[in-house]
């Protein structure tokens, strides 16, 4: 099972909520979190890079005695900048130009593109024992992560409540109370890009509107700006998902397009 991060702050959890978090703090995107030992946590923070784009700056990974310091080509084990392919105590992360993966014999693997996007997938003897903005991994939607008890969330309260607090840190809670616009008008555009030959393979394998509706606000959010980030961050997602699920995406990319 896998929860992921991508493109215009949008989060997939473990049990399939696909939701928006434009918050620019440190967050507790999954952590093991049974009382009394916690066997693993990861913690991302975003910042908005020179074109107004969120991407990961950094990743922050605790497995079990190990801390693991991520950036864009850059990893760091225990305050120590190592090389990489590195294997230490269960542990093994490997690093290219274009991703970073930390394998943990514990049931974890990690994935980032060094940008946007990162992905985690758990063993399922973690099943009901997570928290983070990855949800709590117990198969039912909603349940827990939006609704408790009588309680439920919106997706930027349920974000803000996964925030780590750090005394100086200074980064503000995006506003709770901000609605999402609907942006219908770009359902057909969206529709057809992720329903294009390249995809044959992965309609059966994906919930296909998920990615339309994150799609769908990407468009919005660029407010007409023909600009790559903005179209393609969803499509590699889908593309990457896709083939996580072992299908076979084609080449969707062209000398015009993303």
């Amino acid at each position: 099972y896998v929860c992921s991060t991508w493109g215009n702050n949008h989060f997939k959890t473990f049990d399939g909520d696909v939701y928006q978090f434009p918050g620019l703090c440190e967050y507790n995107f999954v952590s093991d979190c049974r009382e009394a030992y916690k066997e693993f946590s990861v913690h991302i923070q975003r910042a908005l890079n020179s074109n107004g784009h969120p991407e990961i700056q950094y990743i922050l990974i605790k497995i079990k005695d190990i801390m693991v310091y991520l950036k864009p080509n850059l990893v760091v084990v225990d305050g120590r900048i190592v090389k990489t392919p590195y294997y230490a105590s269960g542990v093994l992360i490997e690093s290219n130009d274009i991703y970073t993966k930390i394998y943990a014999k514990l049931g974890m693997v990690l994935m980032w593109n060094q940008q946007d996007a990162l992905m985690v997938e758990l063993d399922n003897k973690f099943n009901n024992h997570t928290c983070g903005l990855c949800g709590d991994y117990n198969g039912i939607q909603i349940y827990n992560e939006f609704i408790q008890g009588d309680a439920s969330y919106n997706a930027i309260t349920y974000g803000n409540m996964q925030k780590i607090s750090k005394p100086n840190a200074k980064c503000e809670d995006p506003d709770e109370t901000q609605a999402l616009p609907s942006c219908n008008e770009h359902r057909d555009e969206c529709q057809r890009l992720l329903t294009s030959p390249a995809f044959a393979d992965c309609r059966l394998r994906l919930n296909l509107e998920m990615y339309i509706q994150a799609c769908m606000q990407d468009k919005c959010a660029c407010k007409g700006k023909e600009d790559s980030f903005c179209l393609c961050s969803t499509i590699s997602e889908y593309s990457r998902q896709c083939s996580h699920a072992g299908g076979r995406p084609g080449e969707w990319r062209t000398q015009n397009f993303c």
